[in-house]
């Protein structure tokens, strides 16, 4: 070893990815193989998946395997996680990052509308940590990383569908902590603010939203040395502390987050 330069040897983790074609997953995807480490990755779209799986394996990762699936699909959850653990050859990481914003006018129109936000963003989560909390708690070890949202900290006109999708999954991340930790197992609840990606780029002001680069060494740091909530960027906690405070009947007179 040449002088000067310390050992950067990283034993590889074995790291499954739901919703592996999300703007935040893919960066987090390049970070792990760059480092070297096993993945695998599924994503609603083969083509998609494709690119990601390619980009991955030309970055140094160890291993990489792939399912193209719906995920809102929960009675195909089971196979298709025991495939993925079995391909992979045990599980370090678990990080689901699915959902989809919807269209709020939509949603109010229709339940039929709402109903699939709801799934996406609640149900079928919900389906996959379930399974993947009892394998984790039953041989004490793993982490299970799940991207939230700030949305769901509180309820607004302008995605309150949504919102109220991720607040379910908040409390459900919080109660599953609370049930698995002592099992050795870690849940992390990521609560991005908004972030600048494909699905959000023809928001308004979307050009002042969060790098997804800085957004997902954020996370994988913070996956990596532990803790229960992470908001990114961290002035999202600063900002979610004040509008939580607002009294309700000041709040619904505002316009946060309106078109």
């Amino acid at each position: 070893m040449s002088a000067g330069k310390a050992s950067t040897a990283h034993t590889p983790k074995r790291i499954l990815v739901l919703g592996a074609t999300s703007g935040i997953a893919e960066a987090c995807i390049r970070s792990w193989a760059e480092r070297g480490d096993m993945l695998y990755l599924v994503g609603r779209t083969a083509s998609k998946v494709g690119v990601v799986v390619d980009d991955a394996r030309v970055r140094g990762a160890a291993f990489v395997d792939s399912a193209v699936a719906d995920l809102d699909d929960t009675a195909a959850h089971p196979q298709l996680l025991a495939h993925a653990i079995n391909s992979l050859g045990g599980l370090d990481v678990a990080f689901v990052a699915m959902g989809t914003m919807g269209e709020q006018a939509q949603s109010e129109r229709s339940f039929d509308a709402a109903d699939a936000v709801l799934h996406n963003n609640f149900i079928a989560p919900a389906s996959l940590l379930t399974w993947l909390a009892n394998y984790c708690a039953q041989r004490h070890t793993g982490t299970l990383a799940v991207i939230s949202s700030v949305a769901g900290e509180r309820g607004r006109k302008s995605n309150y569908v949504y919102g109220s999708a991720k607040a379910g999954l908040t409390a459900f991340l919080s109660g599953l902590r609370n049930r698995i930790d002592r099992e050795g197992v870690r849940v992390l609840t990521i609560l991005p603010g908004p972030v600048k990606t494909a699905m959000t780029e023809s928001m308004k002001g979307s050009e002042k939203f969060a790098d997804v680069n800085k957004v997902a060494a954020t996370i994988v740091g913070a996956i990596d040395k532990g803790g229960d909530v992470l908001y990114v960027p961290g002035i999202w906690k600063i900002i979610m502390g004040v509008i939580k405070l607002i009294p309700e009947s000041v709040f619904k007179k505002l316009s946060l987050g309106a078109e």
